[in-house]
């Protein structure tokens, strides 16, 4: 439970707001995957660079990699404010406005001497993993990384489930291309013979820990939400969606998590924000597209201090879409893997991805939704505006858009965003007024 000293204003100075067993975890956990990456050429360690949705870190654990996350470097350098300066060193380097700002970041931060948040240098990559899942940008990312590091690249071709359903074609062709070209070039650049028992094992422990994920995020359905599944979500993916997936240490996270929220329904408590505890629950949202990570605590802020919690989020399913059913497989290993990259939600089809905010506005009573259009992320932003139309429509809930980006801070307008949200939470109000209105005329 939070303890919390209060300003004379009876508002919590963040700086006393006693942090979660849970988020002291995740804090030494990153700082520890840092050091390991840092660290690797020092201990005769290699180093396998990939991306967030669809990564293999199962697989990539078989073999005693250290797993190197692009994305994830290109978030902390947004949280901590560097990714601008990186951003704008891209473009100096020719790289267009409209390209990635993740990409970006990366490309900026190797040319300002690759530093990690540990203040130590990246190592060079000794192989590029991509497990392609939707998004294209990915593919040319990984095609200047290639050029700057000449190192091994290998590609796990995904087909896009566009009809809406996983063939057995297509769990097959990923099989193959995993046996012949994955695995046998992972063996070679490691040194480590593939064992398929310990696969089995990390798959095993990857499982329990989507278990207790699921149930965290499924407690969104309670009043008031005890989590935040956007911005305090973005926590809870971390060590799942990124190089501690089939660990054990992911297994004692989510397990302290899981009782962390537990405790909070009991006492009726609301999220936990960086201001301590959210007050009254006003507003029941669910969100469409990544948050901006330059002003993350400020976009965060302009959400509780209006009462708006978001119960259940499109990003937070990037990395995974668990809580439809899907749970990696230890007595289908290969086929869990390839049904794993097949089902994450920048591989999903336009209609899919309605479905799925039609079910979270209804399974989990939100009074709308909410669209973060980012601007230079086109695996989420194109067909935005089509969806909105749709969810409104299916639902008769209202649903607003605004626009930012992924850590790039010149496109991050807090008060153009806020005066939208303020709009937005005006049209929820009235929509709730004539309901209630409705209501008492029947």
């Amino acid at each position: 439970m939070n303890t919390v000293i209060t300003t004379p204003k009876n508002r919590p100075d963040p700086r006393d707001v006693s942090k979660d067993d849970s988020m002291l975890k995740q804090k030494e956990m990153m700082a520890r995957h840092f050091d390991r990456i840092t660290s690797a050429p020092e201990r005769g360690e290699k180093v396998c660079a990939t991306f967030v949705p669809g990564n293999l870190n199962e697989l990539i654990m078989c073999f005693d990699f250290a797993n190197n996350l692009p994305e994830v470097n290109a978030i902390q350098n947004g949280l901590r404010k560097k990714s601008g300066q990186f951003v704008m060193e891209a473009e100096k380097l020719g790289h267009s406005e409209d390209v990635c700002t993740y990409v970006k970041s990366d490309i900026g931060m190797m040319a300002k001497g690759n530093i990690a948040p540990n203040g130590e240098k990246f190592p060079d990559p000794d192989v590029l993993l991509l497990s392609y899942t939707g998004c294209f940008t990915f593919l040319k990312w990984f095609e200047l990384l290639r050029e700057q590091y000449q190192c091994e690249t290998i590609l796990l071709h995904t087909p896009y489930e566009g009809d809406g359903k996983i063939t057995d074609n297509m769990r097959q062709y990923m099989v193959k291309q995993l046996k012949e070209e994955v695995i046998p070039k992972l063996e070679r650049v490691s040194g480590v013979k593939f064992d398929i028992d310990r696969l089995r094992e990390n798959l095993r422990r990857s499982a329990k820990a989507e278990d207790d994920l699921v149930y965290v995020l499924q407690t969104a359905k309670k009043r008031p939400s005890p989590i935040d599944a956007y911005f305090g979500g973005i926590y809870y993916i971390g060590p799942i969606f990124g190089a501690y997936r089939g660990t054990d240490e992911a297994i004692d996270y989510y397990a302290t998590l899981r009782q962390e929220i537990d405790a909070r329904m009991a006492a009726g408590l609301g999220p936990v924000t960086p201001e301590g505890a959210m007050g009254e629950e006003k507003y029941r949202l669910v969100t469409e597209g990544p948050p901006n990570y330059t002003s993350f605590r400020d976009f965060w802020k302009m959400f509780y201090d209006e009462g708006a919690v978001v119960v259940a989020s499109s990003y937070t399913k990037v990395g995974g879409v668990y809580d439809f059913g899907f749970r990696h497989d230890p007595d289908r290993p290969l086929e869990t893997l390839a049904e794993y990259c097949l089902g994450v939600y920048t591989n999903r089809s336009l209609p899919q991805r309605v479905d799925m905010l039609v079910d979270y506005i209804n399974e989990y009573e939100a009074d709308g939704l909410l669209i973060n259009s980012i601007k230079s992320c086109n695996s989420f932003s194109a067909g935005q505006l089509l969806m909105m139309r749709e969810v409104e429509k299916r639902t008769g809930k209202p649903a607003a858009f605004i626009e930012s980006d992924l850590v790039d801070p010149r496109y991050f307008s807090a008060a153009n965003i806020k005066n939208r949200l303020e709009s937005y939470f005006q049209m929820v109000d009235q929509k709730k007024a004539g309901g209630a209105l409705k209501g008492a005329a029947a």
